[in-house]
């Protein structure tokens, strides 16, 4: 008896068993897929750009869930800031995220894509120009003319940046003759029209160079930041309001064979976090940069200033023989500055006649 029930007991285990086997071998095998994972290098080692790159890159995650993330590094982590563009395009870095002004060395048509001449626009208009006004399509020829595998996305109009740091109030154009001055991009052959010695210097190096005398006076995008670098230290006197770059914003860069393998999905998360990023950017920062204004002012002891009209109307008779002069010698950056100028003529006529004199409301409400 105790045989027979041990038998039927042995034989009933032995079919489940064999039952939970062929099962497990018809049950479909469920692979959970990788995250695409993205090297990303930032062109700043901190401060509020970082902040900004890093904003982007949390957004696309945001959006993108395990599918894709990006590890974002600081400026110098893998290459030079001159040589980002180029990592890029070897694959030796995924993505890039700086400005255009960087690049510039390449070709002067690269400066038209956020620091170059003012038809009467703001970054926010240059962007448009760009979504819709045959930008994007002008720059992706600029890249295969120069044979660049990279694929690149643009946001965050900044406001116009201002010409900066000098030793003394500048009253008139006059002072500027001579002036050993830093800046980037277009700006340096607008500034070497106006007179003044250019030099082309890294945000961290902008400081010391004034500090030791390097230079005279400098600039390099705002408030923030120039508070950040301690610009309030070697100078006392800042002048806001310039024609030199008062249009940028970023470019986020990615090796376009990378890029192109990815699903479309996550390509359009890529594309539509810099849009998103877009408002963030222009909200987040004014006001940090109208914040850090009153510290520099209230705390530091800076003198604000806003730049003479004879200087920038300088600037922009320097930029007139700037850009005929370039155009003459590159038939692409003058395609590129006439695309630009249907687009200003236009929207610009639309917004100068509907937009109310905001100046003359807050004049009316705070002094």
């Amino acid at each position: 008896m105790s045989k027979s029930f041990n038998r039927r007991k042995f034989l009933k285990g032995s079919a489940l068993a064999s039952a939970a086997t062929v099962g497990t071998l018809a049950a479909p095998s469920i692979a959970r897929a990788e995250p695409v994972v993205l090297k990303m290098q930032a062109a700043w080692g901190g401060g509020i750009f970082l902040e900004n790159a890093k904003s982007y890159v949390d957004r696309v995650s945001a959006m993108a869930g395990k599918d894709l993330r990006i590890d974002l590094l600081s400026v110098n982590a893998v290459v030079k800031t001159s040589q980002m563009q180029d990592a890029v395009h070897r694959g030796v870095i995924d993505a890039a995220h700086y400005v255009p002004a960087y690049w510039y060395s390449k070709s002067k048509s690269a400066s038209l894509f956020g620091t170059g001449p003012c038809f009467g626009w703001s970054s926010q208009e240059v962007l448009g120009w760009l979504h819709y006004g045959g930008g994007q399509e002008l720059f992706d020829e600029l890249m295969g003319t120069l044979g660049l595998n990279v694929v690149s996305y643009f946001n965050s109009p900044m406001p116009a940046q201002p010409l900066g740091w000098f030793k003394e109030q500048i009253k008139d154009v006059s002072q500027l003759k001579g002036l050993k001055y830093r800046t980037v991009g277009l700006a340096a052959d607008v500034l070497l029209e106006m007179g003044m010695s250019v030099v082309q210097l890294p945000g961290g190096e902008i400081q010391p160079a004034m500090k030791s005398g390097l230079i005279d006076a400098a600039e390099f995008n705002n408030p923030t930041s120039d508070r950040d670098f301690g610009m309030q230290d070697v100078s006392k006197d800042y002048h806001l309001a310039s024609f030199h770059q008062s249009q940028e914003f970023f470019e986020v860069t990615f090796n376009k064979k990378k890029h192109d393998a990815l699903p479309a999905e996550l390509q359009a998360i890529l594309k539509y976090a810099s849009e998103a990023e877009n408002s963030n950017f222009y909200w987040h920062n004014t006001k940090r940069y109208a914040d850090d204004l009153v510290k520099l002012r209230d705390e530091q002891g800076v003198n604000i200033h806003r730049t003479p009209d004879s200087v920038m109307l300088g600037q922009l008779k320097a930029w007139d023989v700037v850009v005929d002069r370039i155009s003459g010698e590159d038939p692409f950056f003058a395609k590129v500055v006439a695309s630009q100028k249907v687009y200003a003529k236009n929207v610009m006529n639309y917004l100068n006649l509907n937009q109310p004199d905001y100046k003359l409301a807050y004049k009316h409400y705070f002094g």
